[in-house]
């Protein structure tokens, strides 16, 4: 029980970050989240060496995966506007039309993430929102470092697009 919560405890808030994305799903995202953490427990004696971080993810992508199989042929659900009371509050300095345009933009940024392939989604998520480098991209993927590479470029031109297009229909 130390080694997990030393190694694999510290990830998962990345963790749920990346079911989330991935499944689009709070709820599945917990589920994911739970199941991953136990096989991780479970198996934590293979983990030897390396980073946990890493390794844990893999666990949480390829369960992932699976619930999305499990539930094939649904479609992509898109994120709530519920905020947690972990959400930043914000402060005096910040006037009613900045926190508008604030909002605003993280609805469009949202909506177009999640319009993107699975593939193409947990790059980003990965990258830009959990700052893991490219190789422990890789690992997680299960990709070349080159794959990662290519796979984020495309990823961020397709964001860009989904977030023109979004605008446009303003």
């Amino acid at each position: 029980m130390k080694r997990f919560e030393e190694l694999f405890a510290p990830h998962l808030d990345a963790a749920y970050n990346l079911a989330r994305w991935l499944t689009g799903n709070d709820s599945a995202a917990s589920d994911v989240v739970q199941e991953s953490a136990l096989r991780a427990f479970r198996f934590s004696q293979r983990f030897t060496d390396g980073n946990a971080k890493a390794w844990f993810l893999t666990i949480v992508r390829n369960e992932s995966y699976t619930w999305l199989k499990a539930v094939a042929g649904r479609h992509w659900v898109a994120f709530s506007d519920e905020h947690s009371e972990e959400d930043e509050l914000p402060s005096q300095a910040h006037s009613p039309e900045l926190l508008a345009i604030h909002t605003e933009n993280a609805s469009l940024i949202q909506q177009a993430l999640c319009a993107l392939p699975p593939a193409y989604r947990e790059v980003i998520v990965l990258k830009e929102l959990e700052d893991l480098p490219y190789k422990d991209i890789a690992l997680v993927a299960d990709i070349p470092i080159g794959t990662v590479m290519s796979r984020l470029a495309r990823a961020r031109a397709m964001l860009k697009l989904e977030l023109m297009k979004l605008h446009a229909h303003e």
